[in-house]
């Protein structure tokens, strides 16, 4: 679920020690052995499951019953918490954090120099901006404005939010600009001028929208969107790909491919691959069948052309004439086969053809082959060679391959800090750069700049890493330390976990301890530099956990697809392990260990509340899936059924009720005072799911709090001083549950 994640950071871990084996964790309790609860459905059509759903009012987002509920939450819950004594200094020490200058400013390729979009307390919306390669080296860059975020939703009476620009190479004078109403994944678009710093009169302007846009050329794009009725999915995604011509309207573009109506995933998405010049080698059409499954189509001299490919492949370009992705499954031949997790790359007039693997030949086509516990996190590919950003047993590292005609492609490996994740930033194939950070829990993130142009020492291994830029650190790590641990989950499954924690502290259960977990989507969970959790939470003497269990990434496809569906169990029961590992080693207690997850996070915590209340005393769940017997139902939740299984088929419906959290709650257990909170503006996961939760947890009277933002959408990424109240607000309930 790629698009129910948060803004991804840049993957980071430590590690701090030898790897320990765990204690076999002990099988939870069975919620099918239980009676069903009162407000269970004893119908699971959609139609019974609506009927038994007493709170269906607050899925309107902007329902009068709703908002009343949200504003007498919010009072009840701001009391509790911004009343506190420490939420003013949590909220300080947080916006210091969130809004500080001397943090790393991100940077992307933006013709001759480097952009980066910026916030601060000044300028909360942001600024995009520029400077030179050589500038952005020194310690004060000289920073030219583009466009000022503030300025524009001032002067136009919006509550615009940047979500990026996409610009037209190779001179990149030409921008799509994309600008969200109050953070919601739904943006308009709009043509902008780095000559002139201004919007293009009569220029490109889309409506708001879930759009997918490509630059085709500089009068023309491919665009997928809504072209009226009939033409999205239902989960409100385009199927349909048209191009358009400058000074056309949505109605006046050309038709180029069409999907159906009952398509699954994101919507269709068209993606042109350029050589260094600019100049374009191929475009190609994504049709999602379902969250994972995909047809690849080649847009051949305008006409499209079905790749005969695996349905589960992850695409990342054009090197020289072949085709580069990761099989996220088995792809089987009768001449080569391939498994799942490899890097290939295979001609691209191959593909058209019934049986690829009959034209391949005595050419290389595999790229690299990650072993069991590796997994290939990012490509970047340039004019003559691929650079990859490894997982390694959940530690980074970073490689070259160039192919090498027949022979197998050689692999260089490039110096990067040990036991730390390393991430790829932009890429240039134009430049032969790629930025490429490193990071830890407790050391801050540094950039380097990797440069291919520098063939021979590439070719030898020499290279080491240009470090551009170190950030400082923002809290008192000298007292921490971090180590890696295994728990053994209930089917005897090794489950890896990191630990961070005071040096000196006594394993006598009394820790305060946050346990993170995702587990979805094929999302590797690498740790990373937390500057606010450091400084509000391990400052205090708390401990921090991150729970790599499946259904994430961490170690490949097998690893994410062992939770998938039906068997979404063993991702609640892999956490449940590692609860219970803690609690073994001494680490924490039930009394002191919270839990955290937002967005699919929050399914596995709102189950893990209901199915262990015993475990925990505290949770955060944070823009959650809850109600998963109508999580198709809100948009965009159908595109996610090829992650948790349809709720309209009768067989899966009965093993997602088993552990959907909204529909397992009982009056009769005792469970934690939780906490959820979610956003009005959010339109990628539904806030109906946490309102109906905080509303039953209050009908059966469960102690609880609830709170919703009105503005920032799924990613939170709005406005950093906003975003430093919502971090206080977490860590004073945190701390009152698990500290006080």
């Amino acid at each position: 679920m790629r698009h129910l994640i948060l803004s991804a950071a840049i993957p980071a871990l430590l590690m701090g020690a030898t790897p320990v084996l765990a204690q076999t964790a002990t099988a939870p309790a069975s919620t099918a052995e239980r009676a069903p609860p009162p407000h269970f459905p004893r119908d699971l059509t959609p139609a019974g499951v609506a009927a038994a759903d007493d709170h269906l009012a607050l899925e309107q987002v902007d329902g009068a019953q709703a908002m009343a509920f949200v504003a007498e939450e919010n009072r009840k819950s701001l009391a509790v918490l911004t009343g506190d004594p420490r939420y003013e200094t949590f909220r300080a020490e947080a916006e210091a954090i969130l809004t500080a200058t001397d943090r790393i400013p991100s940077p992307s390729f933006l013709g001759e120099g480097v952009g980066n979009f910026w916030q601060d307390a000044t300028n909360p919306k942001g600024v995009w901006r520029r400077t030179s390669l050589d500038s952005y080296r020194t310690a004060t860059p000289q920073w030219e404005t583009l466009l000022d975020i503030d300025a524009l939703s001032k002067a136009e009476g919006k509550d615009w939010v940047f979500k990026g620009a996409d610009c037209l190479a190779p001179d990149e004078t030409r921008c799509l600009i994309n600008l969200s109403d109050g953070g919601k994944d739904a943006v308009v678009v709009r043509e902008f001028d780095l000559t002139t710093k201004r919007f293009v009169d009569d220029g490109f302007n889309l409506p708001e929208g879930k759009h997918r846009i490509e630059w085709l050329a500089r009068d023309t794009l491919l665009v997928a969107t809504d072209f009226g009725a009939g033409t999205m999915t239902e989960s409100g995604y385009p199927f349909i790909v048209k191009t358009l011509k400058r000074g056309q309207t949505l109605a006046q573009a050309t038709e180029v491919y069409r999907g159906e109506q009952g398509d699954g995933g994101y919507g269709v998405s068209p993606a042109v691959y350029r050589d260094k010049d600019g100049k374009v080698t191929a475009v190609i059409i994504t049709r999602p069948l379902d969250t994972f499954r995909s047809e690849t189509w080649w847009l051949k001299d305008g006409r499209p052309v079905r790749l005969h490919i695996p349905s589960r492949v992850t695409l990342y370009g054009m090197l020289n004439q072949s085709l580069v992705f990761v099989l996220d499954e088995d792809w089987n031949g009768s001449i080569k086969s391939f498994k799942a997790g490899t890097l290939v790359a295979p001609p691209l007039n191959g593909l058209e053809i019934d049986n690829p693997h009959l034209v391949f030949g005595n050419m290389q086509v595999e790229a690299f082959a990650p072993d069991q516990r590796q997994s290939v996190a990012d490509v970047a590919v340039l004019d003559d060679r691929l650079v990859v950003a490894l997982n390694d047993n959940v530690r980074g590292r970073l490689i070259t391959l160039r192919p090498h005609g027949e022979q197998p492609y050689r692999l260089v490996e490039l110096a990067v800090p040990t036991n730390s994740a390393v991430g790829l930033g932009d890429r240039s194939k134009s430049r032969g750069e790629v930025f490429v950070s490193s990071q830890g829990f407790l050391t801050p993130p540094a950039l380097s700049l990797l440069s291919a142009s520098l063939a021979a020492p590439l070719d030898n291994g020499a290279l080491a890493l240009t470090t551009l830029k170190s950030a400082p650190a923002k809290f008192d790590a000298s007292r921490d330390v971090t180590e890696q641990y295994e728990a053994t989950s209930t089917d005897g499954t090794k489950i890896p976990y990191f630990i961070t924690r005071p040096r000196d502290m006594k394993l006598d259960g009394s820790n305060p301890t946050i346990m993170l977990g995702y587990g979805g989507f094929q999302v590797s969970l690498n740790p990373a530099y937390k500057p606010e959790m450091g400084k509000l939470w391990l400052e205090r003497g708390g401990v921090f956990v991150q729970a790599n269990i499946r259904g994430g990434g961490e170690f490949g496809p097998d690893w994410h697809q062992a939770a998938l569906d039906g068997n979404r169990q063993k991702a609640f029961d892999d956490f449940a392990a590692v609860a219970r590992d803690l609690e073994q080693r001494g680490v924490t207690s039930p009394r002191r260990l919270g839990i955290y997850g937002r967005s699919n996070g929050g399914v596995l915590t709102s189950v893990s509340i209901t199915q262990h209340p015993e475990l925990f005393n505290a949770a955060v769940i944070e823009s959650p899936l809850v109600d998963m017997l109508r999580y198709h139902e809100l948009p965009a939740g159908a595109s996610w059924i090829g992650e948790y299984g349809d709720p309209r088929i009768p067989e899966e419906a009965a093993w997602i009720a088993k552990y959907s959290a909204y529909q397992q709650l009982r009056p009769d257990v005792t469970y934690p005072s939780v906490y959820l909170t979610t956003n009005t503006r959010d339109d990628r996961v539904h806030p109906g799911h946490a309102r109906k939760f905080a509303a039953r947890l209050g009908d059966q009277g469960h102690d609880h709090l609830y709170y919703e933002d009105t503005a920032g959408g799924h990613s939170n990424d709005a406005d950093p001083v906003a975003n430093a109240r919502r971090w206080a607000r977490h860590y004073v309930y945190l701390s009152q549950q698990l500290m006080d």
